[in-house]
């Protein structure tokens, strides 16, 4: 059967068209800067590539760009959109009421909207993703797939906050963790790559939105990102850890209401915030001219990395391997670098030459005489959101 897997970000639509269950991919490509005017959509296909440069001013005009591409009359892959048997759907935020994949009806989607202040920069396009495809593929199953639900393993001791128990009890507020189809993918492909049985890992998801995970034996036990997608590392648009008592000063002293406060730390902090820029490739670009406000925050965003590798080698008694992953970890030489300098406590050695090596395969960045493995490894949500669409209505 074909499954179409759509996976709408904060800022991009990835997309893949599969037959199931071979895992061969069809086509595939990417909307990326959407809201910018230099906007940019990718198509391939074993029979043709296209590459183009447009406006893109929301994510409803890039899926539909993605389903014109896909019927094309002379480069398409499908002729009907009858042809799609199902679509899989990267959901961020769950709650408590999702653990597991599930098809969509309007309860499901009535849950995702119930949770959009707290993944405000993506279940909303989630849910968008969603509405436009049960209209363009009415004949198909659509199929939720949940970010948090490879967290459900993380034990009470670290996804219970210290608040009165009662927001637990009564509201089912804890860490949820998001990138979970990210972090589960690559870590069974290290754990499959080093031949490992039993294995101590940090994976690192960096992208427009970062996260880590402590992963021991397979299992998630700890994870970056919390109640909703903010806090942890520094990210394109958005915080990462601070200090609550900032919301406060900034209600109560400097005049920002509540909606402001929300929107200053989701959509212009972070990288942005701090440079001005959100796109770390500019960042990288206008650190090497010598920007200086751009290397302070490259640097303290590996420094934030850092300590996370601190505190999940603690919790894992032990670091067999670490992983960098997503559009950020796999392609910035410069980050990884930034991250593994001055680790030697933790066995992270680098190799400067092999980390500048770009190709689309696993690889391993790391000295012969590292204790730590230290691995690139390009991740694919879109694979898993496809297999566990095909689970669901084979």
């Amino acid at each position: 059967m074909k499954i179409l897997v759509i996976n709408s970000g904060s800022s991009s639509i990835k997309y893949q068209l599969f037959q199931m269950p071979q895992e061969k991919v069809i086509c595939s490509g990417l909307v990326e800067r959407i809201g910018l005017d230099n906007a940019e959509i990718h198509f391939k296909s074993d029979a043709h590539k296209s590459d183009e440069i447009t406006n893109i001013p929301n994510h409803k005009v890039g899926l539909e760009k993605v389903v014109h591409l896909l019927l094309d009359d002379k480069n398409g892959v499908i002729s009907s959109t009858d042809e799609i048997n199902a679509v899989g759907h990267r959901v961020v935020h769950g709650g408590a009421a999702f653990s597991k994949t599930v098809a969509i009806d309007q309860k499901v989607k009535d849950k995702i909207k119930e949770l959009f202040a707290l993944a405000p920069l993506h279940n909303p396009p989630n849910l968008e993703g969603i509405e436009i495809a049960e209209q363009i593929f009415d004949k198909a199953t659509q199929i939720a797939v949940f970010d948090t639900a490879f967290h459900q393993s993380i034990p009470a001791k670290a996804s219970q906050y210290a608040i009165p128990t009662k927001f637990f009890d009564e509201h089912k507020i804890r860490l949820y963790g998001f990138h979970g189809t990210s972090h589960k993918y690559v870590s069974e492909k290290a754990i499959d790559y080093l031949g490992l049985k039993n294995s101590n890992i940090i994976t690192i998801h960096l992208g427009n939105g970062c996260s880590m995970t402590a992963i021991k034996n397979g299992k998630s036990i700890d994870h970056s990102l919390g109640f909703s997608p903010i806090n942890g590392l520094i990210m394109g648009t958005r915080s990462g850890d601070i200090d609550h008592s900032l919301i406060f000063h900034l209600v109560n002293n400097l005049d920002y209401s509540l909606d402001d406060v929300n929107t200053m730390l989701q959509k212009e902090s972070g990288m942005l915030g701090l440079t001005g820029f959100s796109d770390m490739r500019e960042i990288q670009a206008e650190a090497e001219k010598g920007n200086t406000a751009c290397q302070l925050a490259l640097d303290m965003n590996a420094y934030r990395i850092k300590k996370y590798i601190g505190a999940y080698a603690a919790a894992l008694n032990g670091l067999d391997a670490i992983v960098f992953t997503a559009g950020i970890g796999e392609n910035s030489a410069m980050m990884r670098e930034l991250v593994c300098t001055d680790m030697s406590y933790f066995g992270i050695d680098l190799d400067i030459d092999k980390n500048k090596v770009r190709n689309n395969s696993i690889r391993k960045i790391n000295t012969d005489n590292s204790r730590t493995k230290i691995l690139v490894i390009p991740t694919n949500e879109e694979v898993e959101i496809a297999k566990q669409s095909f689970e669901l209505v084979k």
